[in-house]
């Protein structure tokens, strides 16, 4: 394996909650910000960005005593992609292309040694009985995200205009993936896996909505697709050492 400067060590960490909200884009529009040692990820034309946020405690390398690591909030902004790795292997995951948090110690520890392009928040998070209100600003005052979502059951069909007929089809795109991907220059992509047990995500209901990043190129004058969201409650979660790849190619 190639020693590499991010990534270097095994991470673990326990989540209280994630919530991630997936949007459907033509994916034309997506290809180009995916290097071409990835492949996107898509279902009926469509291309997908998730928006995942995450209540995180006790982060910190593995093997270190749970009362050194960092609880903190993080929302990420990622493209569902696939990478065919030296062995032929297709491997589903996402691809970053940004990290958002509320502690400035893990932005700095986070862009030294990980590839997640880590900026600074301000984050307010509401509760009323089943809603719950994220909202989080840049230092300046800007608006980065702004989403509601409640609870719902099985019963209840994907969001409105969804490409997905229903949530077992709308699952294969539930992030977080098993995978991320941060390609380097050179061709090769930085890939750490993430493992985690009593995965069982179950849909909840996007009330509104406001995210930043689709207000920037090349997002800016389209119409995202909610797709799908989904929620998942008390997962230990581990994130493997970096595996610097060389992309196969396609046969």
């Amino acid at each position: 394996m190639a020693i590499i400067s991010r990534h270097p060590f095994p991470v673990v960490a326990h989540f209280d909650r994630v919530a991630a909200v997936s949007y459907a884009f033509p994916e034309e529009l997506l290809r180009p910000m995916v290097e071409p040692a990835l492949e996107l990820d898509t279902f009926q034309g469509l291309g997908f960005v998730t928006v995942a946020m995450v209540w995180t405690r006790r982060l910190r390398p593995a093997g270190f005593p749970a009362f050194l690591g960092q609880d903190f909030f993080l929302s990420g902004y990622r493209i569902f992609t696939r990478l065919r790795d030296e062995s032929g292997r297709r491997l589903r995951g996402l691809k970053i292309i940004r990290s958002e948090t509320d502690r400035r110690r893990l932005v700095w520890s986070g862009n030294l040694l990980t590839e997640y392009r880590y900026r600074y928040v301000r984050v307010a998070v509401e509760h009323i009985v089943d809603s719950t209100h994220v909202r989080t600003t840049r230092p300046g005052g800007a608006l980065s995200l702004d989403l509601t979502f409640t609870t719902t059951t099985e019963d209840t069909p994907p969001p409105a205009g969804s490409p997905f007929p229903d949530w077992h089809t709308a699952r294969q795109f539930a992030g977080p993936m098993p995978f991320t991907f941060s390609p380097r220059p050179d061709g090769r992509v930085v890939v750490v896996q993430g493992t985690r047990e009593s995965w069982r995500p179950r849909p909840v209901a996007v009330q509104n909505w406001q995210v930043a990043l689709f207000e920037e190129p090349p997002f800016r004058g389209t119409s995202p697709i909610l797709a799908n969201a989904f929620a998942v409650e008390n997962i230990d979660y581990r994130w493997e050492r970096g595996r610097l790849v060389k992309p196969s190619p396609a046969p």
